[in-house]
């Protein structure tokens, strides 16, 4: 990513700090203004150490390239957003005649290989137990991983989750029970609790995947793989802690040999799991009205009416579980959950980056009202890319999440609840298509859209209902 000297960089750097707290490998390339009486100046070294971002400097014409290829290898081998700081003066250098040619690329990023003894110990705690659960985090998001779990959980008879980041990585496996925390289903967290072992891949167990500690039985066994050794332990105790990629892990463990045994998976459970684990099979109130949708409603609609090859970008907000969990995935790479800052307004941005990606499939940005309204200005950039992008807006004229922070405990709302906004119309003022969504009968527009021919992106309104929190909020709220 580049961006302009000073301000390019400020205002950038909510994006930056999710970057870097979700291990982003990134290069952002800011230009830097040395002179302290330049109106551009700041200090961007220390703007990208507060965020959690790694800043490096091109010091030098002799020394750029290999600063460059530097600092490409830390972004790539450590996992880190790498702010390359591009200082004026510098850039009007010459560099020295054939320095490209002689520069060595940056080579991919070894897979770490577990310790032999790590591996004995996690197969022998993996044959002792009955009920084992894993639980696949980003670390687990790559097809050769995501095979050897589902060959692993099959010999031991494990249940598989995922985090939310992961979401879809065991899309159509009968033993899946989604994502673990305060997004699974009523039968998949009573499953989760009732494991005597869970075993971490990849995946940091931290408060919202294990719901604040409450999905871990007092007699579970805890376990944990990543292939860094900083992050095993680190929100959570744990019993055995392995250091290894998690493809590499699971492989080394199925090396071991042994009889494939029942564990969690007992006759009859798949059905259940089939027909109870997903959200849009667990009964609701339907709280609809004439003027509002109930988001369930809106969203189990959304997940028949658009194509199943999708890539879904959220938004932060109280609204944000409606998306995450009722609008199914293909795989590990179909939804996109910048959540690691919690920041509200980058769910558009996520949307496009997603969109360019992966031309393959349809983009679907689910955002409430107020990220929309933060991030309206990207818009545009929908349109003018020619992005066929379907903009679901949960409108519930709040910040829904304040409100339901708030209200219990009889504050004051008028600063988190809005006069009510047409966000159809400022859909339309930037080219799009518009739709606003009251009942079920609305969507017919978002049907028509898909059956096509689609002329601009489409901008779905959905004035939703807003009586009380979602179900993942109030999780969250219990926990703290």
């Amino acid at each position: 990513m580049s961006v302009h000297q000073g301000p390019g960089l400020t205002n950038a750097l909510t994006g930056i700090t999710e970057a870097a707290k979700s291990r982003t490998p990134l290069l952002v390339l800011a230009p830097e203004a040395t002179e302290p009486l330049s109106n551009f100046h700041v200090d961007q070294e220390a703007l990208a150490h507060a965020v959690g971002a790694v800043p490096v400097r091109i010091t030098s014409a002799e020394d750029a390239v290999d600063q460059v290829c530097d600092a490409v290898r830390r972004a790539v081998h450590e996992r880190r957003t790498v702010l390359l700081n591009l200082p004026l003066s510098v850039q009007a250098m010459d560099v020295p005649e054939g320095a490209l040619e002689q520069a060595a690329p940056p080579s991919p990023r070894a897979a770490i290989e577990p310790a032999a003894a790590d591996v004995d110990v996690l197969t022998r705690v993996l044959e002792q137990a009955r009920r084992p659960v894993f639980v696949a985090g980003r670390g687990s998001r790559t097809p050769g991983a995501r095979d050897a779990l589902v060959a692993l959980a099959e010999r031991y008879g494990a249940l598989l989750a995922t985090s939310a980041v992961a979401r879809g990585l065991f899309h159509g496996n009968p033993w899946s029970l989604d994502v673990s925390g305060g997004f699974a289903s009523p039968l998949a967290a009573e499953l989760i609790q009732g494991a005597d072992m869970i075993v971490g891949w990849g995946c940091a167990l931290n408060m919202w995947t294990m719901r604040h500690g409450r999905l871990i039985g007092e007699n579970t066994t805890v376990v944990q793989v990543d292939d860094e050794e900083s992050a095993l332990g680190a929100h959570r105790e744990v019993a055995l802690g392995v250091t290894g990629d998690v493809e590499l892990t699971a492989r080394r463990v199925l090396e071991r040999g042994g009889a494939t045994r029942e564990g969690y998976r007992s006759a009859g459970l798949a059905e259940a799991v089939a027909a109870r684990v997903p959200w849009r099979e667990v009964p609701y109130e339907d709280t609809s009205t004439r003027e509002r949708i109930d988001p369930r409603t809106l969203s189990i609609a959304l997940d028949d009416l658009l194509p199943a090859e999708r890539v879904v970008g959220v938004d932060s907000g109280n609204f944000m579980g409606y998306p995450s969990m009722y609008l199914s995935v293909p795989d590990e790479n179909g939804l996109c959950f910048t959540q690691a800052y919690q920041s509200i307004g980058l769910g558009l941005a996520t949307a496009i980056g997603a969109a360019v990606a992966r031309p393959d499939r349809l983009p679907v940005a689910a955002l409430g009202d107020g990220g929309a309204l933060m991030g309206a200005a990207e818009l545009d950039t929908v349109r003018r890319l020619g992005l066929p992008m379907v903009v679901v807006v949960y409108n519930d004229d709040a910040y829904g999440a304040e409100v339901h922070h708030f209200g219990p405990d009889g504050h004051p709302l008028q600063t988190v609840e809005f006069p009510p906004t047409d966000i159809a119309a400022v859909g339309r003022g930037y080219g799009f298509e518009t739709v606003t969504v009251r009942t079920p009968a609305d969507l017919k527009a978002v049907a028509d859209w898909v059956a096509g021919p689609r002329s601009a992106p489409l901008l779905i309104d959905a004035k939703v209902v807003a009586d009380r929190g979602a179900w993942w909020l109030e999780e969250a709220f219990r926990g703290h």
